[in-house]
C-alpha cells in the first residue's frame, strides 16, 4: 500500500541551514525530522569516529537496514548532507539547500571547523557537489534546489515545502481514488 505522507531529504553542505529548515517544517507539517547524524550515533550505524574530520565514520549499510521499515511508511524529513545513498522508492521531494560561499565560511568558522574540513566543504558548495548527487540519483522533477541565505529565507523555503505536501497529499488521494 503506498504511503500516505511523503519523505523528504533536505540535504546540502554543513552550515547551509539543514537542520534549522528541518525543525521548522516537522513543526508546521506534523512530518517526522529524522537526524542522520543522530541515527548514526544512537543506532550504532558506524565504523568508529574520524578524529581528523570529527565526525562518525558511517556505516551505510547498517544505516539503511536501520531505517528501512521506519521509512518505507511515510512521513518523514530526512535531514543530511548527503542523499544519493537513499533508494529512489523511499523518497518524494530532494530539496538541496545553497548558500552564498562567503556566509558558509562564517558559519563554518563559528562552528570551530578545522581548516581541512572547512576548506572541503566551501570546494563542495562551490563546485555543486550535493546538488550534482541529487540531479544524478533522482528524478529530475522531485529535486529543488532553495536558497538558504538568510534567516528569513527559512520561512520562504518552509511555506514552499509545505504547499509542495499539500499538493503531494491531494495527488495521493485523487490517486486513490
Amino acid at each position: 500500500m503506498p504511503s500516505t505522507q511523503p519523505n523528504i531529504i533536505i540535504t546540502g553542505t554543513p552550515g547551509v541551514g539543514k537542520t534549522s529548515h528541518c525543525e521548522v517544517l516537522a513543526a508546521n507539517t506534523g512530518l517526522k525530522h529524522l537526524s542522520i547524524n543522530q541515527v548514526v550515533r544512537d543506532r550504532g550505524c558506524h565504523d568508529g569516529w574520524d578524529e581528523e574530520y570529527r565526525s562518525w565514520i558511517v556505516d551505510e549499510d547498517k544505516l539503511l537496514d536501520s531505517l528501512e521499515d521506519e521509512l518505507a511508511q511515510g512521513g518523514h524529513i530526512i535531514d543530511w548532507h548527503a542523499c544519493d545513498l537513499f533508494p529512489k522508492r523511499w523518497i518524494d521531494l530532494v530539496v538541496v539547500l545553497r548558500t552564498d560561499s562567503t556566509k558558509l565560511y562564517d558559519r563554518l568558522k563559528a562552528r570551530n571547523y578545522l581548516e581541512q574540513k572547512l576548506q572541503d566543504n566551501l570546494d563542495s558548495e562551490i563546485m555543486e557537489v550535493l546538488l550534482d548527487e541529487a540531479r544524478e540519483s533522482y528524478d529530475e522533477e522531485i529535486v529543488v534546489e532553495l536558497r538558504s541565505d538568510e534567516a528569513d529565507d527559512i520561512e520562504v523555503n518552509v511555506g514552499r515545502i509545505k504547499t509542495w505536501i499539500k499538493n503531494w497529499r491531494q495527488d495521493q488521494v485523487e490517486d486513490a481514488a
